[in-house]
């Protein structure tokens, strides 16, 4: 439960990140739901991105995107999006853009639209490391 607290007129620093991050953080669909159901690993929510990808919304675009997740179908993916196209492949990529740090349950969660990111987030299970905005792109650009 979140409490307000309110110290001489101001918020204290804790709500006011809280809040920040409420009003600011749209990850919805940071990995949209599958039209073709439930992805059960993040292998599936990969493969899925893959057949969502919309060149007319990376057109002049260049950024690198990070997954780390930990749990048993977890490891590291990457993609690269660059002017209308994109490059996907297990592993490290260098001086990511963004890189999204989470269980491999939470990120398939959120695929599927059962974990909305924004909460994710606020409960420490997605963590986000590098530029909100790149990562509010990945929605465009991987509906």
């Amino acid at each position: 439960m979140v409490r307000f607290i309110i110290e001489k007129g101001k918020m204290t620093t804790r709500w006011c990140l809280l809040w920040l991050m409420l009003a600011t953080t749209c990850f919805g669909a940071v990995a949209a739901p599958s039209q073709q159901g439930d992805n059960r690993v993040p292998q599936d929510v990969f493969n899925g991105m893959r057949e969502s990808f919309r060149p007319d919304q990376a057109r002049g675009v260049h950024l690198r995107y990070q997954w780390d997740l930990s749990g048993p179908n977890g490891g590291q993916w990457w993609i690269e999006v660059n002017n209308g196209r994109y490059q996907m492949e297990r592993g490290q990529i260098s001086n990511p853009d963004v890189t999204f740090v989470a269980s491999d349950k939470t990120w398939v969660d959120i695929s599927n639209g059962k974990l909305k990111g924004s909460w994710a987030v606020i409960t420490g299970r997605l963590k986000v490391r590098g530029s909100k905005s790149a990562a509010r792109k990945l929605d465009d650009i991987f509906p």
